[in-house]
């Protein structure tokens, strides 16, 4: 049986409380697998325990109860974060510093040296399209272009897994699209992403499997496509279809017991809507 890419255990994580004898529990008994080379939507409310999870799994937090593995090694071992890339929600890098210093500095953390860095560094900033503005300095980047070097940043160790908090967070339209594209991409190439959002679109578009937290409980988990469809129902999609066809068409559907609930002209995606119309007039 192949190793998951996380393993989460009957995972439980209480805080103490100032000035109180209560304890807060963020997360409660979770349990939950990610196999290797899927992309997972970690969703929830505010406080619905997944930021906790996280730093959990990333080694940055001691859980009070059960276990976490980064394929099958503990998280409490620092092997574990040796094939783990991950980019926080509000990410900090040195703004004097220009794209190529900054991926070039955070590849010597990972231990990478020489010429193996640099073309390391190089063909990152082409995979994340910031090529041309490799020696601008960070404090001239744009939200979207910051976000895109914490990816490259969170890459540049050559991960299996990724772990993304809100990477599209305070990013426009047209750049949340390029990151959504990009995740596509480090799929294709077997590398896993665990993706907390709150973008449920973009969750939908990219992610093969979900899991929904509240309250630091596992409330549902499972493909997307299995939990947001309605199995009771059927959609037609129909072009050049005529008013007579479409009264025929329900005249026979009533005659065979089957109800027509609704019938409408079909609607985009406004985040798709929206590119479509700023890229024709670019």
């Amino acid at each position: 049986m192949k190793t998951p890419a996380i393993s989460i255990k009957n995972l439980t994580k209480e805080f103490s409380i100032p000035f109180r004898t209560e304890r807060l529990r963020a997360v409660r008994s979770l349990s939950l697998e990610v196999p290797a080379g899927e992309v997972y939507g970690l969703l929830g409310p505010n406080g619905s325990g997944k930021s906790t999870t996280m730093k959990i799994l990333l080694g940055l937090v001691t859980p009070t109860a059960g276990s976490t593995e980064i394929f099958g090694i503990s998280s409490r071992q620092v092997e574990s974060r040796e094939q783990v890339g991950f980019l926080p929600e509000n990410p900090y890098f040195y703004k004097y510093l220009t794209g190529l210093e900054t991926l070039l500095f955070f590849g010597k953390l990972c231990g990478q040296r020489g010429s193996e860095l640099a073309d390391r560094a190089a063909e990152l900033l082409k995979v994340v399209g910031l090529e041309s503005a490799s020696d601008r300095r960070l404090s001239g980047y744009s939200k979207g272009m910051l976000q895109r070097i914490g990816l490259a940043q969170a890459l540049i160790g050559n991960p299996k897994l990724l772990v993304l908090d809100e990477p599209t967070a305070g990013v426009d339209p047209a750049g949340s699209h390029q990151i959504r594209d990009l995740i596509v991409q480090f799929k294709e190439k077997g590398i896993t992403v665990l993706l907390c959002s709150h973008l449920l679109s973009q969750v939908q578009e990219i992610c093969d499997r979900i899991g929904i937290l509240n309250e630091g409980a596992l409330l549902l988990e499972g493909r997307v496509n299995d939990l947001v469809s309605a199995h009771n129902q059927t959609e037609l999609l129909l072009e050049n279809a005529t008013p007579d066809f479409l009264n025929e068409i329900e005249r026979r559907a009533a005659e065979c017991g089957v109800r027509v609930l609704d019938r409408r002209m079909p609607q985009r995606d406004l985040e798709r809507f929206f590119l479509e119309v700023t890229r024709n007039k670019s």
